[in-house]
């Protein structure tokens, strides 16, 4: 672990610094970004396939609905929780370890958001009829059922992505000013535009705490009811396996797991992209690990409790289920979840694991193929051993799904660097904020600051 602390970074070269990694990243970026664009290309081939040749051809037939496409619609919309909830959680509790990290966080949830709802467009099959999945009246009533959780969930979901862009945007403002006093050419037209005038001046300053903690406070009980009512999608229904009062917390729980396993996999793999080693450090890793671990522990204890509940009710149904799940034709994808998401976790309890950036890559992909197999798991066991005898087929996911699925990851992973080669991934205002708070001689000059902002609103007071 290096002896090098965040505290002894100069100010002038956070700006420098940052600003640098918009116009030079490491050419491993550009061959990164490449293979995301093959994988998107390959997506929209088999895209183009399916529409052509029918749904047939993704193995969706009854009661294999939507299996792989949903899976990845709740993984997507899970792992969205996590950047925006904890940026807003972490922002309230006043955890200065944040600053560095949060702002890719957040792009991740909205990148999230948006992979997510590729997939009610490519289910549907008929993509010219993608507005039905929206809630609008229409002549069928077929949507404004306000008791459907279906309906709750595109409210829930829209407000929710429309939430989280504007409290990255707002939170982006002070450094897009940075941004628009440095650049030259379309960048200083894109910057001047987006950082609507800002001028550092003190009254905006407050202006902007306030709205930013507003938004905070906001957000924290929307994320959280979003993925409940994902969560009642499921457990709204008598389908044993899916009829469960514990998936709200579990769906919560679990989509923080994932989100922070992606937001350890972006550390790692920003950190080399940019050469952000100044930044985001070991310490930091290791702070976000320990969160990790310990939301770890609350998903594998509600994971427990709901098995528990299955095996000593008195319900036979569910009681077949879990047996056919760990027994079953789908037996390897739960003990292959279980390993990945409840023993791979354990070891972050070491530190010297921890702090080392590739072992925590490997640990977060891990975790994350267990969370993707957690969706998968809860999805398809339950379709494929309904007491209907004609509904009991187990159907595996086809080329064209898993190659959709693999484009998904390249379609987000593509947006999200693109986000970052234009935009400051790492918060220069608030950085510049922690190193300043970090610092011994900085913590003596806090005592009057109090004073200095009074005078200079007094002051610009005066000059209006």
């Amino acid at each position: 672990m290096s002896d090098f602390k965040m505290k002894d970074i100069e100010w002038a070269k956070i700006n420098e610094d940052v600003l640098a990694s918009l116009e030079s990243p490491r050419k491993a970026f550009w061959i990164v970004l490449a293979v995301c664009f093959a994988l998107v290309l390959c997506g929209v081939a088999a895209e183009i396939y399916q529409y052509n040749m029918g749904l047939g051809v993704a193995l969706m037939n009854n009661p294999h609905y939507w299996q792989t496409y949903i899976s990845n619609f709740v993984f997507w919309i899970g792992m969205s929780h996590s950047g925006t909830l904890l940026s807003a959680i972490l922002l309230l509790t006043h955890a200065d370890w944040r600053k560095p990290i949060y702002r890719f966080a957040e792009a991740m949830t909205f990148f999230s958001i948006a992979t997510a709802a590729i997939f009610p467009v490519i289910h549907i099959g008929r993509v010219w009829d993608m507005y039905w999945v929206l809630p609008y009246p229409n002549q069928h009533a077929i949507w404004p059922n306000f008791r459907s959780p279906l309906l709750w969930d595109a409210f829930a979901i829209t407000t929710y992505a429309t939430s989280s862009a504007l409290f990255l945007y707002i939170g982006m403002i002070p450094d897009l000013a940075i941004c628009r006093d440095k650049a030259k050419g379309w960048r200083k037209k894109l910057y001047t535009a987006m950082s609507l005038g800002w001028m550092g001046r003190a009254t905006e300053w407050i202006a902007f705490q306030k709205t930013y903690v507003l938004m905070a406070c906001f957000l924290v009980p929307l994320a959280v009811s979003v993925h409940s009512i994902v969560a009642s999608d499921f457990a709204m229904s008598i389908m044993p396996g899916w009829h469960v009062t514990s998936f709200p917390p579990y769906f919560v729980a679990g989509a923080l797991y994932s989100g922070c396993a992606a937001i350890i996999t972006l550390f790692v793999l920003l950190r080399y992209l940019f050469k952000f080693e100044a930044y985001m450090t070991p310490e930091i890793m290791d702070k976000t690990a320990r969160l990790t671990f310990a939301i770890a522990m609350a998903w594998n204890f509600l994971n427990l409790s709901e098995y528990a509940s299955i095996w000593y009710s008195h319900d036979m149904f569910e009681h077949e289920m879990l047996i056919d799940k760990f027994t079953g034709p789908y037996a390897g994808v739960v003990w292959t979840m279980l390993f990945c998401a409840t023993v791979v976790p354990f070891a972050m309890a070491w530190k010297k694991v921890r702090v080392n950036m590739w072992a925590m890559f490997v640990i977060s992909l891990l975790i994350q193929l267990g969370m993707w197999l957690e969706r998968f798991q809860i999805v398809s066991p339950p379709l494929a051993s309904n007491h209907e005898p004609w509904t009991q087929v187990v159907v595996w996911p086809g080329l064209v799904q898993m190659t959709i699925t693999a484009a998904s990851f390249g379609w987000f992973t593509m947006l999200f660097l693109i986000f970052c080669k234009v935009f400051p991934s790492v918060s220069m205002y608030e950085v510049k904020e922690m190193v300043y708070h970090r610092n011994k001689h900085g913590k003596q000059k806090l005592q009057d600051l109090d004073k200095i902002k009074d005078d200079m609103i007094k002051t610009e007071e005066g000059l209006s």
